[in-house]
């Protein structure tokens, strides 16, 4: 690792029994606000991709953050995939299950067929979440040039049911 990246790397704040007992969150904030930092991981994350997509696909809500910032500095725009009701003309959703019910996001077909597509999140856990977004991306016939992540939560498994993921940071 470099040392810039264990400098973004040493910004993740760790917050003990976030939201909930037993739930160790990872805030970016601390990173987000690094502007060395946050240059350094959106190399990071463009890095493997450079010349492969034609726009960044953001998962809401961290993701977006995350996504504008690629797209901004790969030169290519940035599109939302949003949690239900949230878009004024969805076009496709998908349902995924969480650890505790299930969840739906949304995207609208703003793009032309065949755009070849980034998808970006902050943080890659049990996988249910971006395996969603890229079955959304499939059904509007927008081919997944990759995925990417600033955090993967290695115990948890994601990559088996979403992989392969590109990672900045693995904890």
């Amino acid at each position: 690792m470099t040392p810039e990246l264990a400098h973004a790397s040493s910004l993740i704040a760790s917050i003990p029994d976030f939201p909930e007992p037993g739930i160790l969150f990872r805030d970016i904030s601390p990173l987000l606000a690094d502007a060395a930092a946050l240059r350094t991981v959106v190399q990071a994350v463009i890095e493997p991709f450079t010349g492969s997509f034609d726009v960044v696909a953001g998962v809401e809500a961290r993701g977006f953050m995350l996504a504008g910032a690629v797209a901004i500095a790969a030169g290519v725009g940035m599109v939302p995939i949003r949690k239900a009701g949230k878009l004024p003309r969805p076009a496709a959703a998908v349902s995924y299950d969480l650890e505790y019910g299930t969840a739906e996001i949304e995207m609208s077909d703003d793009l032309p067929a065949g755009t070849r597509v980034l998808l970006v999140d902050d943080i890659l856990a049990t996988g249910g979440t971006l395996r969603a977004a890229q079955e959304l991306l499939s059904r509007l016939d927008y081919p997944l040039a990759g995925t990417a992540v600033l955090m993967e939560l290695v115990d948890l498994g994601g990559q088996r049911v979403c992989g392969p993921v590109h990672t900045v940071f693995r904890v």
